[in-house]
This record gives structure tokens, sequence and C-alpha cells, in this order.
């Protein structure tokens, strides 16, 4: 029987603290052609909503959220204007929007917004996340992230983030905030707000801009974890480590992503997507799409430890280092510790 589903339609998340400009953004990108298609949902903060209101593009397609956040009381709400701005599109009620955008409320932390996009079995099987596109503004950056960390978790959770009011931002501004971007998030992609696009916005996160440098301790509790690896692993060994990686470190994890070598298909990589618990189902490529054909692996978390990603997966693919639990010990060893090493 011919699989007749739909594709998934591509769904961007526009997220940043609070007067960091991302209304200022959205309207600019709406204004462009190429996102003629896209449908936009707003949340804001507070019980009258009014941020819907200085959207000047698309007002037929903007659905607004008020009274909450996504991330937390209108998580219900969420799934509920996905699922209706869904059957509209099916029933011709409403144009045949081919993309989504949702732009957060400030103070949302999007990583239950990701988990609810994710782990819904129909919104997972009709949208497609995107990117996570976050704006930030160096004037302020630091002293918000250090006050307010959803701010940092904005930032930690981008695919690309975008330097806004650089016009008002000093070189010691940005290059501040610069810095404290890439220890938080060396994945992301950085570019100015200026020069977002609707491929800013829609366009695939790709694992070839991961820096896989070492990494110095990120901002506040959180930090970026990385791995880069020749060897690879089964699949059977693959479900294990993201078994053991979930079950043991996800009240940490922020958010993993990256591309694993898998011994059964190495010249495809399996493209990897997680947030807390919730992993989004495998795929692979075509082919790797920089011809570097090694296993490279991002986790930002909040007190992850610093060798975790490479000391669990070398016990997977078969690397062992010298007093270093191997597949076996960490599945089957009923004397293993818990309290401490590896799975602490």
């Amino acid at each position: 029987m011919t699989d007749r589903r739909p594709e998934p339609i591509p769904l961007a998340v526009l997220t940043g603290f609070l007067g960091a400009g991302k209304t200022t953004l959205l309207n600019r990108l709406l204004r462009d052609p190429a996102l003629a298609d896209a449908a936009v949902v707003i949340n804001e903060a507070g019980e009258i909503g009014v941020d819907h209101l200085l959207v000047e593009h698309v007002a037929d397609g903007v659905v607004a959220l008020a009274g909450g956040c996504l991330c937390c009381s209108l998580r219900g709400d969420l799934i509920n204007t996905l699922e209706d701005l869904l059957r509209a599109r099916d029933n011709g009620r409403i144009p045949p929007f081919r993309r989504l955008a949702i732009e957060t409320s400030g103070l949302a932390d999007p990583v239950p917004i990701l988990q609810t996009l994710t782990l819904h079995p129909y919104l997972a099987m009709r949208y497609r996340l995107a990117a996570v596109l976050a704006v930030v503004d160096p004037t302020t950056a630091p002293e918000t992230m250090a006050a307010h960390p959803e701010a940092a978790r904005q930032v930690a959770m981008a695919d690309r983030v975008a330097l806004s009011k650089l016009d008002l931002a000093s070189p010691e501004d940005v290059e501040r905030t610069t810095g404290l971007i890439r220890r938080l998030n060396p994945a992301a992609e950085l570019l100015e707000a200026q020069d977002a696009d609707a491929s800013s916005l829609f366009a695939e996160a790709s694992p070839r801009a991961l820096d896989l440098t070492p990494l110095a301790e990120g901002h506040g509790a959180i930090r970026a974890v990385s791995l880069a690896s020749e060897a690879p692993l089964t699949r059977a060994s693959y479900d294990m480590f993201v078994d053991l990686l979930r079950s043991a470190h996800a009240p940490k994890l922020l958010r993993l992503k990256g591309l694993v070598k898998i011994a059964e298909d190495p010249r495809r990589p399996l493209v990897v997507q997680g947030v807390r618990h919730v992993f989004a189902e495998p795929r692979f490529l075509d082919s790797w799409p920089d011809g570097d054909a090694r296993t490279r692996l991002v986790a930002i978390g909040e007190g992850l430890p610093a060798d975790l990603l490479a000391t669990l997966y070398a016990a997977f693919a078969g690397r062992v280092a010298p007093d270093r639990p191997d597949r076996a010990a960490l599945l089957d060893n009923p004397l293993a510790p818990r309290g401490g090493g590896l799975l602490s």
C-alpha cells in the first residue's frame, strides 16, 4: 500500500528575551515574498495580547495566544492551535500555508515547546522542526542572561543566533556577547539580524556547522559538551547509547544534536535530535553533507560532565580506555556504582 501521508510542514521557532527585537525581525522577514506561504503563531505573556497587532504583513494568517507563555500554561492551547491550523488548511478554510513560524514570548523556555512538537504523535507527523532562531541584543545580553536563566536557555537551544541593535552596541558589547554565545552553544550559527532572511528562519540547521574545538565552561550551569569520532556504532549500540544517555542525563540535557556514523551503513549519517528525554525519530541523510564521515555530536545541558559523550560513546563503540566501563559493564553489571562516575 502506498504511504499517502503529506510531507511534514517546516516549522521554525523564533525566540529571544524581552526587547531583543523579535517582532521587528519577524516583520521584516514576512515582507519577503519568499515567506508569502508562511503562517505565524504569536505568543505573548499577559492577558491582553498586543504583539500580533504589531505584525504588519499577514494579519489573516496570524494566530495570537495570549494569557501566558508557550512553555507552561498555554502548552495545551499551542497543541490545539497547531491542530486547528492543520484542519483549516486541509479543509480549504484557509490558504494552504507551506511553512509555520512560532514567535515565543520573551519569557518562554524553548525546552517544553520543542518537547511538545517532538512528542505529540500527530504534530510530529505533520510538522518538521526546521530550526530555532534566537534574537539577542548585545547591549544587554550578558546582564540579561546572568539575571534570567530563560534568556541563557533560549541561546543554548538555538540553531542560529541573530545579533540585533548592532548600531547601538559597542565593539566590546559584541565581543562579550559573541564569546558568551560561543561558550553556551558552539554549534549555533551566528549572524547579524539585519542580514537574516527567509532561509535564516526556515532552512534546516545543518550539523556541518558544529565547532568541535575544546570548550570552556558555559554560562552558569549551562555548558556544551562535544564529540567527534571516527568509530561507528552498530544500530543496536546506537539505540542503547541514546537510551542510557536519556535515562541517566535527561534532566540535565537541554538539547542533543548531530550526526552519527552507523556501522551497517557508514556512507549515510544518522541525524540525531533530542530535547530532555524526548528524541525525534532518527532519519538517515543520503550522504554526509560536508564529506566529513565522522560522528559529530553536541550536547547542551545544565551540569553535564565534561567527558560525558566521549566516554559513553567510546564504551558503545568498543573503544574503552583503561579504568573505564565497557558496554557490558554499563548495562549488565549489578555491582556497578549508581551514585558516581559516568552516570552521575
